[in-house]
Order: C-alpha cells, then structure tokens, then sequence
C-alpha cells in the first residue's frame, strides 16, 4: 500500500506541475486549461492535438518508462507552438517543466499549423525524419518495457555456478516467478543496472555516475506473489551487501542455487552439503564439483586439458621436483581422467581442516563488538564462528515472525538483518543492546531469508561470505539461455584463455528446470524478434487505423 501512495504522490506532484506549466498552451489549443491537470487525459489531448498515437498516452506514467514517453509527448507539444530548434528541443527534454512555463507564458506562443498541401520539401523531409526517430523511440520503449517489467538479460562473467551455468551465457530472467518486484528507482537509465560507467580501479565506485536518481525513490513492494524461491532453485537476487548503491533493485545482480529457506537448518561437512540433517539433492543439470591439487613431476598441458574439459580454472605452481596444480570445479568422473595422467604423482581432493576460520579481519571486529566493516570476500558470515567454506553450520535461515535472542555473541549473525536490511537504529553499548533506542535482547524478523550458494563451491563468492538473502532482494529465476559464447569472459582464477567460440547447443535451452535435457525455447526468441523488429510496423498500423476513425 505504501508502494501506491507514494507512487500516487508522484503522479500528482507531476500533474501539477503539468498543469502549472502547460494550462495558458490548452487553452490556445481550444481545451478546457483545467485538463491540463488531469494526469494521463492531459497527455491523451495532446498527441490526439499532435495527430499521434493516443494509445501511448497508457504508458505515460509507468516507471522507468513514463519520463522516456513524457519527454517524447512535451516535444511533440512544444513542436505544436513552433519551438523545434536544437536548444528548444535540449531545454524541453533537461528542463521540461521549467522551459514548457516560459512558452506556456510568453505573448508570441502560437500554434503552429501543419498541413501537408502547404509544406515546403525541407518541412515534409523533417517530417520524414521525426517519424524514423518516432520509431527508434518507441523500439527503445518496447524493449524497455520488456527489460524493466517482464524478462532482464543476465551474463555469467564468473565460474561460481559452473558446470550448470557456464562463463559466457547469456540468460533472460523472469521476473514474474516469485512475484513482480516493483521497480523502486522510478527515473533512471534504460538497459543500465547501478552506474552509466565504471571510472576505474583506482577511484571509488561510490563516485561512479548512477544511472538512477536516488532522491526519487519507492518503497519495497512484490504483486502476484503466488510462490517463493524452494530449495534447489536456481535464484537471480541483488547482493545484499552493496555498498556502492543503496537502492536495493540497483544493487549488483548474482545467480546462484537456493539451497535453503527460511526456517532450514544449513550445514557443510568435509564440503558436502546438508539441509536439516538431510545431504542434498542433486539435481539433473547439477554437477558435484570439488577442489583438487595435484602434483606433477612435468608440466601438464593445461590449453589442451582446457578444450577437453571447457570450464577449468587451474593455478599453476613451480617446485622444486615438478610442479604444484590447483584445479577448481572438477567433478569425480574428471578428476579421475587428470589423475590418470602420466606426469600426476599425487592428487587429492582439497578440504579445510575444521575449525580453521577463514576470517582476515576476525581480532579486529570483535575488538569493536562486531561494528566495523568485514571484507566479505576474505570472512565468513558469521564473522565470530570458527567456520571455513567446507565446514560450515549448523546455522538456521531467519523466517518470518522468528523471535530472536539478539546479545553481543548473536549480534554478528542479526546486524545486517536489523540494522541494513529492516532499517532499524542498533547500537551495542557496553555489551548491552539496543535497537531504535531501547534496551532489548529480542528482535522479530519482518521478513523470509534464504540461503544462496554456487554449484561451484569453491570458487563461489556466496552466502557463505554475505550471509543471508533477503526476500526484497530476490529478483526472479533463469527462463533460458539466449547466448553462449566460450571465451568472452577470462576464468577466474586461471592463467588460461580460452578460444572464442559460440555454443550453439546451449542457446535457447531452459536453465532452471533440473532436467539434464533441456527444454528448447526458439518458439520465444522468434516472438521477440517479430515484436522487436515488427514495432514500427505495428506502430504505423495504430496510426493508420486512428487516423480513418
């Protein structure tokens, strides 16, 4: 509810100022100036008064969408009274409200006329012209639509969820399937996810120009929510832990499994997999995949091993009598065939020892009553457990209405709950907490967490490291792979790349099925190929049939 309200703020502060700035042009139009306050009706009179498509005129509002159409609509209108230079044009699109009121109040603002038997061919080829823009605008439009409201396109750049998804597919993500997410940046950048570039490793990322404008924001708000993320699915969600953008639906996009849900109890043991004391089902398009080191008397020929075997991230270690290997991502059955090599002396499967923390920053959080920031690349969630990525647990994933004991040795698993991701005020002073400035040790959890982990789980940046995911973070589940191209992305953790070649055999195949065969959606490329490509066949057809009625 809070979601409508504050879009329905908007929509009157925008129609106001509409009105504001249009109300004296209306009336020399021969309208009624109150309509220029109307929201949707102003902008239907005025592409009805333009001769456009007044059809558009149901997308005025829609975020994301809504400013592309109502910069479209105010130059139509300014056009109308003659203001179509270059500068009229640029201050009708950067400063629309502000430009629209100087025309909309000046004395000579008149109507300009336009009929086909009086124009010149420099008017009807500028004509030519506005209509071939008119249609690039509105394929922007449609694929926008298609991007911010129905299906994103997703890349995998990085081997975490190999040999399931491999590094170079790409995938169209519904964003219907555990409800659609309201998109909650409203002004913002077609196509871009958090920023309009990257300014460079050296800099801040913080300073990176968005591609969203932060002060015009939406609360969180999910409609048809007929099902949640289960066990074994394969998620698309935010990470929870960006410190670069605040905006939860900007934040980075990672793909891994759902392994747990709310109210599950997670654990690995010798880097195996367990849900409430149950090993994990395996999937038919889930690859078991292990860490092994391997030690030669030779050099291994790692480009060949690398086109037999595709995904193959290996660091690569001289010694003293051969060389040392560490190979990620090998399933048994390949482990066994590299074992099998002439040059292999040993090779093991690599697990941490119990107890060994992988925590670079543990002493110095406790110090500081698990305050200060954690490099979730290097810790483990939580930061004061003596945990590591194949013995890990038993932690239980918050669920919904769980009442929790929140105290100074339970405050590292709670914090980011809390304070970041249910936005309350925690302090802890002296060993004693407080949550929006009362003393307490409970909290009740507002919402689902779930717990998202790699196929490749030793190569995975996952859960393990961020923690929780919450459900306001989830974005939808894989449909299919659109394209698949080996060697666009460097593996890594491998000094090995490969060649550049599409795989064929992947695209267009289901990716969230667990079936081994897959699914072939051809069928729905072509349909948005002839929606994409037939846009202003179509948009011509709804002119044509306004214009005769």
């Amino acid at each position: 509810m809070n979601y409508f309200l504050t879009y329905s703020l908007y929509v009157l502060i925008l129609s106001i100022l509409m009105g504001i700035s249009t109300w004296k042009l209306f009336k020399k139009m021969g309208l009624n100036p109150i309509f220029a306050f109307i929201p949707f009706y102003n902008y239907y009179l005025i592409l009805k008064e333009t001769k456009h498509s007044t059809w558009w005129t149901v997308m005025a509002y829609l975020p994301i969408v809504g400013p592309i159409l109502m910069t479209v609509f105010h130059l139509f209108l300014m056009k109308h009274f003659g203001k179509s230079s270059l500068i009229q044009k640029l201050l009708t699109v950067f400063l629309p409200f502000i430009y629209m009121a100087f025309v909309n109040y000046s004395k000579d603002s008149d109507l300009l006329v336009e009929d086909e038997l009086y124009m010149t061919e420099e008017e009807k080829e500028e004509k030519k012209k506005d209509s071939f823009l008119g249609s690039i605008t509105f394929a922007v439009v449609f694929a926008t639509l298609v991007h911010a409201f129905v299906a994103q396109p997703f890349g995998i750049p990085t081997g975490s969820m190999e040999r399931t998804l491999l590094v170079g597919d790409f995938l169209f993500v519904n964003k219907w399937s555990y409800g659609f997410r309201m998109p909650m940046r409203p002004l913002a950048v077609p196509f871009l996810q958090g920023t309009l570039m990257d300014t460079g490793q050296k800099g801040n990322p913080k300073d990176d120009p968005k591609s969203y404008v932060d002060a015009v924001k939406l609360p969180y708000a999910r409609i048809f929510q007929f099902s949640k993320p289960q066990k074994n699915d394969i998620v698309v969600f935010n990470y929870p832990r960006d410190s670069v953008h605040n905006a939860i639906d900007r934040k980075d996009p990672y793909v891994k499994r759902c392994v747990a849900v709310a109210g599950d109890v997670i654990e690995m043991r010798a880097g195996r997999l367990f849900v409430n004391d149950k090993p994990e089902t395996i999937l038919g398009d889930q690859k078991v995949q292990h860490k092994f080191i391997a030690t030669t008397e030779s050099q291994l020929d790692v480009p060949a091993l690398y086109k037999k075997y595709g995904f193959l991230p290996v660091q690569e270690v001289q010694t003293q009598t051969g060389y040392l290997y560490d190979f990620q991502g090998l399933t048994n059955e390949i482990a066994n065939e590299i074992e099998a090599l002439p040059q292999i002396v040993d090779m093991k499967e690599h697990i941490w020892d119990k107890d060994s923390a992988a925590v670079s920053n543990k002493l110095n959080a406790m110090q500081d009553g698990y305050t200060k920031s954690v490099d979730t690349t290097q810790s483990i969630f939580p930061i004061n457990k003596n945990w590591n990525t194949d013995w890990y647990g038993p932690l239980r994933i918050p669920k919904k209405g769980d009442v929790v004991t929140v105290t100074p040795e339970t405050l590292p698993e709670y914090q980011w709950i809390i304070r970041h991701y249910e936005h309350n005020k925690l302090e802890n002073k002296g060993g004693k907490i407080f949550i929006n400035g009362k003393q307490t040790n409970q909290y009740t959890i507002k919402q689902d967490y779930y717990m998202m982990i790699g196929d490749n789980r030793d190569a995975s940046l996952d859960a393990r490291f961020f923690g929780f995911v919450p459900e306001e973070n989830i974005v939808g589940s894989p449909m299919f792979t659109w394209m698949s191209v080996e060697g666009l992305f460097k593996d890594a953790g491998s000094s090995y790349q490969a060649d550049t070649k599409v795989r064929w055999d992947r695209m267009f195949k289901a990716t969230n099925t667990g079936d081994a065969n897959k699914t072939s959606y051809w069928w729905v490329a072509a349909i948005i190929l002839v929606l994409f490509f037939g846009w202003d066949f179509f948009a011509k057809m709804f002119k044509k049939k306004e214009q005769e009625d």
